[in-house]
């Protein structure tokens, strides 16, 4: 069953089409990475099917019902969830805190800490998220998305700032909770080993169009993607 599908989805600003007609599905339990280069619409793809954004045209179903015009509060209790590219708390509150507050309206105090044992962050939950390395806060971050039960994660550059053993871990763990929950994960992605070694699909956008969309060795393959975004060596790798 698709959890998300995207119909012909479109904004712009000013003469610039940011997502231009683009359409796709997420289907439960799956991971799909969106790829493009800079500027080609990940985020503005992204703001819209969260509400931050509202399309010019297109639908945004989830669960099979139109979500364009809820505002992203009310997408979250739908079940969409979102981390950012920059992972977002509240320095000043403990990282227990966070994630109660994140939960306050489905989640009770043990179910925080169940959470935060989950991503490996139990230990730290009476610690300031002000004292976390970058890493750590991550972990929050996705924390704080699980508590609200998403069916649907949206993650902008999950592992950004991250060592290379971190990045796998982390992804290690999210692949786990995606399929052991049927939690669909739509993510952006800049490292295409993380994008290759964890996305069932990958979608790719260029200048604000969909021009692929296939399996990751589909998407090795075509010629288009090599072109504009992989390069003949990075494919050929």
């Amino acid at each position: 069953m698709s959890i998300l599908r995207v119909e012909q989805l479109a904004k712009s600003f000013g003469a610039v089409h940011a997502v231009n007609r683009v359409s796709f599905a997420v289907e439960e339990g799956e991971l799909v990475a969106m790829i493009g280069p800079n500027g080609a619409g990940k985020t503005t793809c992204f703001n819209l099917i969260n509400g931050q954004l509202q399309p010019d045209a297109g639908r945004i179903l989830f669960a099979d019902k139109p979500i364009q015009g809820l505002a992203p509060w009310e997408r979250c209790r739908l079940g969409i969830g979102r981390t950012f590219q920059v992972a977002a708390a509240f320095g000043s509150m403990t990282v227990r805190e966070n994630v109660q507050v994140a939960g306050s309206f489905v989640a009770r105090a043990n179910e925080a800490k169940e959470i935060l044992e989950q991503v490996g962050m139990g230990g730290h939950a009476d610690r300031q998220c002000a004292e976390l390395a970058y890493g750590d806060l991550k972990r929050v971050e996705l924390a704080i998305a699980l508590a609200s039960h998403p069916r649907l994660l949206l993650m902008d550059e999950p592992t950004a700032g991250m060592a290379a053993a971190e990045r796998l871990s982390f992804m290690n763990f999210v692949k786990e909770t995606s399929k052991e929950n049927g939690i669909a994960v739509l993510f952006t992605e800049h490292d295409m080993d993380v994008v290759f070694g964890y996305a069932d699909r990958i979608v790719v956008l260029d200048d604000g169009a969909l021009i692929a969309q296939g399996t990751p060795p589909q998407i090795r393959a075509d010629a288009r993607v090599r072109s504009v975004y992989l390069g003949e060596e990075a494919a050929d790798a």
